[in-house]
């Protein structure tokens, strides 16, 4: 296998999945501040939708969109779960990984798109306007207030470090460093930062 690496959340989290599988995975890095994945031959036999990270299987077969490839890894490399072990397991972590991606990493990154990001952007894909900015990271981050109402154990699903952790860790730190900060009364996500950030794999 080979990982198609860049900077950003999307392949962070990855990393981190693959991190705390214990799995090595050569990478290729793509130069994405360059728009190397916007341009032949990645966007041509690598990933078509021009996104970043992209994994190759043995057969060659490309494995695009992180969530994928998170449970393709899964499968072929079942130990740690990260999933679930069982079927009411995978169904909780897939429930908050949907509603983390969905209502948190969404609107944080198009909202970083649309103003921060915008002259990065804006030649590479169809952007909301600059006025809409502000309301998506407002909806992330009353979605992520939510969230930190709704938690009470160390991780999403209790005592699980799962994709759902993952997927919320690489987003927020990112975030924050793009002017989207965890807000000072979510105490519990605040809490969780420092438990996901001690773990060897959230340097990944």
């Amino acid at each position: 296998m080979k990982l198609y690496d860049s900077i950003g959340p999307n392949p962070h989290v990855v990393r981190i999945f693959i991190a705390e599988k214990g799995m090595t995975i050569p990478t290729q890095k793509v130069d994405l501040m360059a728009g190397e994945n916007r341009k032949p031959p990645y966007n041509e036999s690598i990933n078509t939708a021009g996104q970043i990270p992209a994994l190759e299987l043995d057969n060659g077969h490309k494995v695009c969109e992180i969530l994928p490839i998170c449970e393709y890894l899964e499968e072929v490399h079942p130990s740690p779960p990260l999933i679930g072990a069982n079927a009411e397991e995978r169904a909780e972590t897939r429930m908050w990984t949907r509603r983390i991606d969905l209502n948190i990493c969404e609107p944080m990154a198009n909202g970083f798109r649309a103003a921060e990001g915008r002259p990065l952007f804006e030649s590479r894909m169809k952007l909301v306007g600059a006025e809409g900015a502000s309301d998506l990271k407002a909806i992330a981050k009353d979605r992520l207030l939510w969230l930190d109402g709704q938690m009470s154990g160390d991780y999403v699903c209790g005592g699980r470090f799962t994709l759902a952790d993952i997927l919320l860790y690489g987003f927020l730190t990112f975030g924050a460093t793009v002017g989207q900060p965890v807000p000072e009364e979510a105490k519990w996500v605040k809490g969780w930062m420092e438990r996901v950030k001690a773990r060897p794999s959230s340097a990944a």
